[in-house]
């Protein structure tokens, strides 16, 4: 799509210099939050300046490379027959990722995603985001606001979570009633970087290798 080549030079220079402080160990989060918060504004503002239609979503994702990781399908239908819920906190773009779940056929009622979801106007073009931004360390479910799902899960008490950064090892924070968390990291790229191990390795109990699924 048009947007998406007009929109990814300039995308890659952001990474190319946000990145990096998104995975500096030798920076606390706190350090990193203005960048983060630097960082998705101005992502968000690029994709507000492309005219970027909601009917083209649908579009843009049959035509990319965007996947599930390997075992998605029996991972999502499985929770859904055993009415486990499902919630994705996801620093992407809510609408692209709902998109992606409708398309592999697993979108299930089961599912609550958290995310930046577009805001379109009354011609359905993009014009901003709603809600309160979402980006890699703020991913929980008290700083999303999104505490009366949370309270609905009242009685659930056991919590698998999963995630690929540092910043997902809060994504359970102010869940009420919790008894036992299980974190699981998956290690997405730098295995074999530095002379120690990554401090995910050493954050996450259980960090299996395993190929990149789209950025959440």
């Amino acid at each position: 799509m048009a947007f998406l080549l007009l929109w990814s030079p300039q995308l890659n220079a952001l990474n190319r210099y946000y990145y990096p402080i998104e995975i500096d160990p030798h920076q606390t989060i706190q350090e990193k939050l203005p960048h983060m918060v630097e960082w998705w504004t101005k992502v968000h503002n690029l994709l507000c300046q492309q005219k970027i239609q909601k009917c083209q979503i649908a579009q843009v994702v049959r035509e990319s490379n965007a996947m599930l990781r390997e075992g998605y399908k029996t991972f999502f239908n499985t929770l859904y027959q055993n009415d486990i819920p499902l919630c994705i906190l996801s620093a992407g773009i809510g609408d692209v990722l709902e998109e992606i779940i409708r398309q592999m056929k697993v979108l299930h009622p089961n599912i609550h995603i958290v995310s930046n979801y577009m805001d379109f106007d009354e011609d359905g073009f993009l014009r901003g985001f709603k809600g309160q931004l979402i980006h890699t360390y703020n991913k929980s479910s008290s700083a999303c606001g999104h505490s009366s799902y949370f309270q609905q899960l009242q009685g659930k008490t056991n919590i698998l979570l999963l995630g690929d950064s540092m910043g997902d090892l809060t994504m359970a924070d102010g869940v009420p009633g919790v008894e036992n968390i299980l974190k699981i990291g998956f290690l997405n790229d730098k295995v074999s970087r530095g002379p120690g191990p990554p401090p995910s390795r050493l954050a996450f109990p259980s960090v299996p290798v395993n190929k990149r699924s789209p950025s959440t």
